[in-house]
């Protein structure tokens, strides 16, 4: 692997640049498995650099009165990237990435400084990309702005907020009864609704009924008058042929 004159290290094709981008590296020997192990001793600062994330983000905004104090979760979240990614660099140092490959250090000192800094450089932009990716695709923004606006409403509330008591049934009971209240109320209410509606139809019905049989009366008194008219024109008619 060494190079004529003293050259720098050969830079691979744009297409090998990206498919070993692409590629996580894996195993225990090689260095993506001892950046695993040293990522994995060093979780235990996780706590560390949240708070301390968290801290970064809420300072941003002292001097600006425009940024509220409290940062929000996407700052929080943008930040603790960033931690995260200066801390797994913290881990797989230059030195421990020498180590792994001690001859070929020994050998070529430059070109596996060169080939560490392209390691490192490709890891984080496949790692930012890859967290991109998860953001855009959960809505990650929008989701936590929606809950930054949720606590901040909750504030107001004065009442404690509602917690399981361990018993099922009475959570359910407590969950389910005003619901079930709230419910039957309405349906009470839309029952005076009908009944009233129904009433006012039955009224309305009763009346029709009512002057069908007046008409029917007027139809009947009408009928017999022209009956008892056409009758007196009749003797009337035989009056006057009667002489003849």
């Amino acid at each position: 692997m060494r190079t004529e004159g003293g050259a720098g290290p050969a830079q691979p094709s744009n297409g090998r640049a990206a498919s070993r981008r692409r590629q996580p590296m894996s195993g225990s020997g090689g260095p993506g498995g001892r950046w695993k192990m040293a990522a994995a001793r060093s979780g235990a600062e996780g706590d560390e650099a949240v708070a301390a994330a968290a801290a970064a983000a809420a300072g941003n905004g002292d001097g600006d009165p425009s940024v509220p104090a409290t940062p929000g979760r996407a700052q929080v979240f943008a930040a603790v990237v960033d931690t995260f990614l200066e801390k797994l660099v913290t881990a797989g140092s230059y030195q421990r990435f020498a180590n792994c490959y001690r001859c070929f250090y020994k050998l070529q000192p430059e070109m596996t400084r060169s080939i560490y800094d392209q390691f490192v450089s490709q890891l984080q932009t496949s790692i930012k990309e890859e967290i991109q990716e998860v953001k855009e695709e959960g809505n990650l923004e929008v989701l936590f702005n929606s809950l930054d606006k949720i606590v901040e409403e909750a504030k107001d509330h004065k009442e404690p907020a509602w917690r399981p008591s361990g018993i099922p049934e009475e959570d359910v009971r407590s969950a389910m009864v005003p619901y079930l209240l709230k419910h039957r109320s309405y349906l009470q209410k839309v029952l005076k609704e009908k009944e009233e509606e129904n009433r006012k139809v039955a009224e309305s019905v009763l009346a029709g009924r009512d002057r069908i049989a007046e008409l029917q009366q007027l139809i009947q008194a009408r009928k017999l008058a022209w009956q008892a008219i056409t009758k007196e024109q009749r003797e009337l008619i035989r009056t006057f042929r009667e002489p003849q």
